[in-house]
């Protein structure tokens, strides 16, 4: 299966419901699409992942969205994906790249596997900032777990 990423710059909102895996309500993707970078793993043409990052300034950039297709998890796209931000992140002059998520059993040992590492957490981020309960391989979100990597 042939792959490709490409870089999205216009229309991201067609991506929505590959976008609504990685953050389940729209008004908190609205907070970071227009601005951030998106990605896009496509195989054969068609939409497989995003990746949406920031940049916060002073050489930390921060993934705010990233996701595949639910029949092409646990085949690497996520990590070419992540790989490829990195890259992009780097050209760009980044020195960490971040992100944010829940403390679930399915996510942070990904980002792990990935080379991130705990930085710090916020508190009841989920439960103060989406109008309800988000659970993830049977756990529900309640803090902002941030990982970050260093890009140098």
């Amino acid at each position: 299966m042939h792959t490709k990423i490409i870089e999205v710059t216009q229309n991201k909102k067609e991506y929505l419901p590959l976008l609504l895996l990685g953050d389940e309500q729209e008004n908190m993707i609205d907070r970071y699409l227009a601005h951030g970078t998106m990605l896009l793993l496509q195989t054969d043409n068609a939409p497989v992942g995003v990746c949406v990052f920031t940049d916060e300034g002073n050489g930390v950039f921060e993934v705010k969205n990233i996701a595949v297709s639910n029949a092409f998890q646990r085949c690497g796209y996520g990590k070419q994906l992540l790989t490829a931000a990195e890259n992009v992140c780097r050209a760009c002059g980044g020195t960490v790249l971040q992100v944010g998520t829940g403390e679930s059993p399915l996510t942070v040992p990904f980002y792990e596997a990935c080379g991130f590492c705990y930085s710090h957490r916020i508190p009841n981020f989920f439960t103060d900032n989406y109008d309800h309960p988000i659970f993830e391989g049977g756990v529900q979100l309640r803090d902002m777990v941030y990982l970050r990597k260093d890009l140098l």
